[in-house]
């Protein structure tokens, strides 16, 4: 996997333009009754780095990172400031944030995720970037303790219970996240003048599927 453990620098990401994509075929009857599939169980989110470029120096840390990806070649994580934790925007992230599984009395390895709901439907994200240190856990409403109770590979976002937990128990997560990204572009184009004048070039940032 072509893939960088580093963050995009979080204060050039701060401002930046981006969301969740998807892709959904849309077939009309001759009835005008519409079909409507989708290829793609996840979504797949877009940013523009170079919205929040706000000085030539922000300029050149962001081509001294584009050169280190090698341009597309390499990806990266990226802090989504609109959507990077278990909990609420504004709320602290705890230990009882998400329901990530229920134990069946055998598995003792389970993803990290999200869930996003609005009435009564909902969608499991799973996220495989968390952020080091920020994990918290709970089996049956009590926390646990990283190194002693649990591990967490930051890599695949997998979360190992060094027992396994009594079927029917709820296991609970809260955490920050990264997306895994890389860059939509081969070539990043910079005038000085124009830079100083208002202009920012643009860098669009696409999630990769790890």
């Amino acid at each position: 996997m072509n893939f960088h453990d580093v963050r995009f620098p979080a204060n050039l990401s701060f401002g930046s333009v981006g969301g969740p994509e998807r892709r959904t075929d849309i077939v009309t009857l001759a009835n005008g009754f519409e079909e409507r599939n989708t290829p793609w169980a996840h979504a797949r989110r877009r940013y523009d780095a170079g919205v929040a470029m706000r000085s030539l120096d922000d300029v050149e840390a962001l081509i001294a990172f584009f050169e280190a990806r090698q341009g597309q070649m390499f990806g990266f994580r990226w802090k989504d400031w609109a959507d990077f934790k278990s909990c609420r925007a504004n709320g602290a992230v705890a230990f009882d944030d998400q329901v990530i599984a229920q134990a069946d009395g055998a598995t003792q390895v389970f993803q990290l995720a999200k869930r996003y709901r609005s009435g009564e439907q909902s969608y499991l994200r799973p996220l495989k970037k968390p952020v080091l240190g920020s994990v918290r856990v709970g089996v049956a409403g009590d926390e646990l303790q990283e190194g002693v109770h649990y591990q967490v590979d930051v890599n695949t976002g997998l979360l190992t219970l060094t027992e396994v937990p009594a079927a029917g128990d709820e296991i609970t997560a809260g955490f920050e996240f990264d997306v895994p990204v890389r860059f939509d572009t081969d070539r990043i184009q910079v005038s000085v003048a124009s830079f100083r004048a208002g202009d920012v070039p643009s860098v669009p940032v696409v999630e990769v599927r790890v």
